[in-house]
């Protein structure tokens, strides 16, 4: 189905030939019908010549309802603009059409009413002349009388050609569905409706509202109970869930908006607001159903800051027209459209950062590339709920960066790690924790994933090979190894270490830097000693004791013990019984 709003000044006709499209009366209130006035939305729908079936939301035309009639037209992806011929362009007509320019809406066809009381072509030139310096472009017309008849089989065959050249909303798109009317139904409960612009709701679905999670108990669409409906429709919603909705507010996909009480804007002046005098400090931004106060605060240029009375589920690229609501009714109280470029913007804090921040707006685009050179580093749902789909692979996980920023951190972590080493010599790396906090970073597989040759990720810390032994150390490592060449078991005394100037801290360095194996506290040998030990005792006579050990190894008794220990663990040898060991037999290039 398809859905088109009315528009026009008070009392053209608008309800009049909505009633004479579809026989049904759009008005729902006693003192609508009993004042010949539309106050409230109306609904009615018929089926037109292709077999399509639309929907009109009725909106009222007078200015102290514009609110009403803000709250019909957003949510709706065309305008029936109606003007009657034997009055002409009127005030509210103007004021209308502003609204549509600031809502960004580009699909109007414009109906000329009263055919049947004045000539209507006067009024559908100067009309057509209008919307098209609106932006509306050149809006089909047709002339039209809902008390006679007249011209209505035209109307509804341009209706037919105005509803198949709108694009085709998405399925699979998260659900927003601005609520505009609440109401309870005995035995059923909570019912709201609104009009579903792209999406699915379906029986059974959860979704959100300010008050919390609620569930969907019923559909209607057009009087129809159904099982799921797809945008675009007017649809009613039985709910199940705490809390009483209210209109205004917008039932949502969970996770799939960002709720944003403060947004950055680019501002499209329309109507008065194009002399560039500059917008009010205080206005209402009116987007769907709903209408909030907010504060407007100058960044530069056409770029705005909104500080929102309440937080609206948005996307970029939504569009609130600004209205101040305090101007005097004689004037077009339309002041602009705003499209929304950030809905999670940066604090203010330095002189100048208004004006920056205005030019790195100035070309920002609604899509995840531009979203990521503001924001660099942002989840896949967090792009999703902002209203962006993501591009190319993430870095990792989930995670999104800016390829310039992602490469430009890959390079601070590198310095980072390299600043660590020569302030710690000692250390065996830099603490992946403690590269987060120096990168300002959210989840510490972010730092791994950054982690490039030399350098490698061990034990929670950044590490690289043995040549970031300090020199010291190295020198001291190579003077052991010198001695320890000819009796590679003779592992020397803590006296001896300390005199090479190798105390706990460097020898934990060597360690680490594979220069040197740690038998026990205290006992160092050369890397593969492992390996060199298990194949001499392989040639003793099988099982062995420790003092047969200590002699073929040609060591003390000191490092013996330890060392067969180290062998134990390492599946070299096995204890036979508490005196006895032997060697295991090892596969195919094993030892």
């Amino acid at each position: 189905m398809h859905v088109v709003a009315t528009a026009g000044h008070v009392d053209h006709g608008k309800s009049t030939l909505v009633r004479a499209l579809t026989g049904m009366e759009p008005d729902r209130l006693a003192e609508e019908r009993r004042r010949g006035l539309t106050i409230e939305l109306g609904y009615a729908w018929t089926t037109l010549p292709s077999g399509e079936r639309l929907a009109f939301v009725d909106v009222p035309g007078h200015e102290r309802f514009l609110g009403t009639m803000l709250a019909g037209v957003g949510p709706a992806p065309a305008v029936m603009f109606v003007v009657a011929a034997d009055e002409g362009w009127m005030p509210q007509s103007e004021e209308h059409l502003v609204a549509l320019e600031a809502l960004g809406v580009r699909h109007a066809l414009l109906a000329v009413t009263r055919a049947d009381l004045a000539d209507p072509e006067p009024v559908i030139g100067r009309a057509r002349a209008r919307m098209a310096a609106s932006g509306l472009g050149a809006a089909e017309a047709r002339a039209v009388s809902g008390r006679t008849g007249q011209g209505l089989g035209e109307l509804r065959e341009a209706l037919d050609r105005l509803v198949a050249a709108l694009p085709v909303p998405g399925p699979e798109a998260p659900v927003r569905l601005w609520i505009d009317r609440v109401f309870s139904v005995r035995g059923s409960g909570t019912v709201v409706t609104g009009t579903l612009p792209e999406g699915t709701i379906a029986v059974g679905d959860e979704l959100s509202l300010p008050a919390g999670p609620v569930r969907v108990r019923g559909l209607q669409c057009l009087n129809e109970p159904l099982t799921s409906v797809t945008g675009v429709a007017r649809v009613a919603v039985n709910l199940r869930g705490h809390g009483v909705p209210e209109r205004g507010q917008a039932l949502v996909t969970p996770g799939g908006w960002t709720c944003a009480d403060l947004v950055d804007v680019r501002l499209s002046p329309v109507g008065a607001a194009r002399d560039g005098t500059g917008l009010p400090p205080r206005l209402t931004a009116h987007i769907g159903s709903a209408a909030v106060v907010c504060e407007v605060r100058p960044l530069g240029g056409p770029i705005v800051r909104l500080r929102l009375a309440r937080a609206l589920p948005l996307h970029l690229g939504d569009v609130l027209l600004l209205r101040d609501p305090g101007r005097d009714r004689s004037e077009v109280r339309v002041l602009a459209g705003a499209s929304v470029l950030d809905v999670r913007p940066p604090a203010l804090r330095r002189r100048g950062a208004a004006r920056e921040r205005a030019d790195r707006l100035a070309a920002a685009r609604p899509d995840a590339g531009s979203l990521l050179r503001d924001h660099p580093l942002l989840r896949a749902g967090d792009l999703l709920a902002m209203g962006c789909v993501p591009t190319g692979r993430p870095v990792c996980g989930d995670w999104h960066a800016d390829p310039a920023y992602w490469s430009e951190l890959g390079e601070r972590l590198a310095e980072a790690v390299r600043r660590h080493a020569a302030e710690h010599p000692l250390e065996p790396g830099m603490p992946v924790e403690a590269a987060r906090h120096a990168l300002g970073l959210p989840d510490r597989r972010l730092v791994a994933a950054l982690v490039r040759p030399p350098f490698a990720v061990a034990d929670g810390r950044i590490v690289s090979g043995p040549a970031d032994l300090p020199a010291p150390v190295a020198r001291a490592v190579g003077r052991l190894r010198a001695e320890l060449s000819a009796h590679p078991f003779r592992a020397p005394e803590a006296g001896r270490l300390a005199e090479l100037g190798l105390g706990p801290r460097e020898l934990a360095a060597a360690v680490r830097a594979g220069v040197l194996l740690r038998v026990a506290d205290g006992i160092v040998l050369p890397p593969g000693a492992q390996a060199r030990a298990a194949e001499l005792l392989a040639r003793l006579p099988q099982p062995f004791t420790v003092s047969q050990a200590r002699q073929a190894l040609d060591t003390s008794r000191r490092v013996a013990v330890p060392l067969l220990e180290l062998l134990d663990r390492g599946g070299l040898t096995e204890r036979v019984d508490e005196v006895h060991r032997r060697c295991r037999p090892q596969p195919p290039g094993g030892v």
